[in-house]
């Protein structure tokens, strides 16, 4: 029986310009609804951001930070697992980042300089593990919709703030190119009408616990 549930998908309003709920207050939303833990998943630096972008490298990974820090601290506080990821952006092609950490940012600045492919390629050189996050959604300020099927790792193909129509499209893209299958609500807000998000038999140790648990098959899918 799959008694955990894990959110993949989430954003604070400490880091996230389109954020309406602190990290803290976030985390007892899903301590409430039962989850036993969370990825943060911040708009990165070259998107929808609250860091300004005038400052050394440093103070800025330190900003970006605090939304995955102040969640960590709270769930750490009320016995939920905070892991730590970021939505890095490209003319509205989003890519949901895992395995990866603070240090690793810190290291490498030319992540906000190089093209989409290039990043995708530096992500993997160093273990990382990348989600397309909702690949068909349609919005004024994207002039395209662009698919990355042989540089990510897997596919979101059900979000629950997109339409049963976009992700119907996400899955039929993962089928087609055989990709690895995820779930997330892109949570802005704290409490939604529905959820998405990963269930599985045993708690999870890690982020990286996670990305084996999806290369393996067994993390399932759930909305609610």
């Amino acid at each position: 029986m799959n008694n955990y549930k894990y959110e993949t998908h989430a954003h604070t309003a400490e880091v996230s310009k389109c954020g309406r709920i602190m990290a803290a207050e976030l985390i007892q939303v899903y301590k409430e609804y039962g989850y036993s833990g969370i990825c943060i998943t911040d708009h990165f630096l070259n998107g929808n951001t609250t860091v300004p972008g005038e400052l050394p490298w440093e103070e800025r990974i330190e900003l970006f930070c605090r939304g995955y820090e102040n969640a960590y601290q709270e769930g750490k506080r009320i016995g939920t697992d905070v892991f730590f990821g970021w939505e890095y952006s490209y003319q509205g092609t989003d890519l949901l980042t895992y395995g990866l950490n603070k240090e690793w940012l810190l290291d490498h600045s030319e992540v906000v300089r190089i093209d989409v492919n290039e990043y995708c390629d530096l992500v993997h050189k160093y273990g990382g593990f990348i989600v397309h996050a909702h690949p068909f959604r349609e919005a004024d300020y994207i002039a395209m919709i662009r698919l990355l099927p042989r540089k990510v790792d897997a596919v979101e193909i059900d979000n629950a703030c997109r339409t049963d129509f976009e992700n119907r499209l996400a899955e039929e893209y993962a089928d087609n190119y055989k990709l690895l299958k995820t779930a997330g609500s892109d949570n802005h807000t704290g409490k939604l009408n529905r959820f998405s998000g990963l269930q599985l038999s045993r708690p999870l140790k890690s982020v990286d616990d996670m990305i084996n648990a999806i290369k393996d098959g067994k993390a399932d899918l759930f909305s609610d």
